[in-house]
């Protein structure tokens, strides 16, 4: 019984310090009325691992089904307008820009990033990671039939500036001791 309770308390506790629930830990859309309106950017980044040949097909211009990079660009522009009807409790977003980019990492590696732009109550950290999600699965859709053995990784924001709580930038990767 104690163990129940304890349970309960560090759960109301953990729940309060998540804006998107409230004292009973119910799930909740956070009231930004009383914020002010600023600019607000947000840049994301995601991998997409293949094989060296598929990265060569993407490179190139050489898949059936059409240029892989512009059509994941469209994909990802349009996620990040779709993003309240995608993640219940964010809220709909005026954005001002959306722009996503590619670069080929390496024999095996496409880096895919989004950078979204608001003037409202509330960040775009959600929009510019849906952008990059959806343009990554994209790239993935039109590759499938060439290499089903894609993986997508490291999906993260990488930073965010506007409102209250500043501006957030991620540290650059440092290699691993196992590197």
């Amino acid at each position: 019984m104690c163990a129940g309770i304890v349970r309960r308390l560090c759960g109301v506790i953990f729940m309060s310090q998540l804006s998107h629930f409230d004292e009973s830990g119910a799930p909740r859309m956070v009231d930004v009325g009383g914020k002010a309106q600023t600019e607000r950017i947000a840049r994301a980044s995601a991998v997409v691992r293949m094989r060296p040949e598929t990265l060569t097909l993407i490179r190139d211009r050489k898949l059936s089904k059409g240029d892989v990079l512009e059509v994941a660009r469209l994909a990802g522009i349009m996620a990040a307008k779709k993003t309240a009807d995608l993640i219940p409790l964010c809220h709909p977003l005026p954005l001002t820009s959306v722009e996503l980019g590619f670069s080929f990492e390496g024999p095996d590696s496409l880096l895919l990033t989004a950078a979204a732009k608001v003037f409202a109550r509330t960040g775009v950290e959600m929009e510019a990671l849906t952008a990059v999600s959806v343009a990554a699965l994209t790239v993935y859709d039109m590759c499938k039939a060439v290499d089903r053995g894609m993986t997508i990784e490291r999906v993260r924001l990488d930073e965010k500036d506007g409102g209250k709580s500043g501006h957030f930038v991620r540290e650059p990767d440092t290699p691993s001791a196992a590197d």
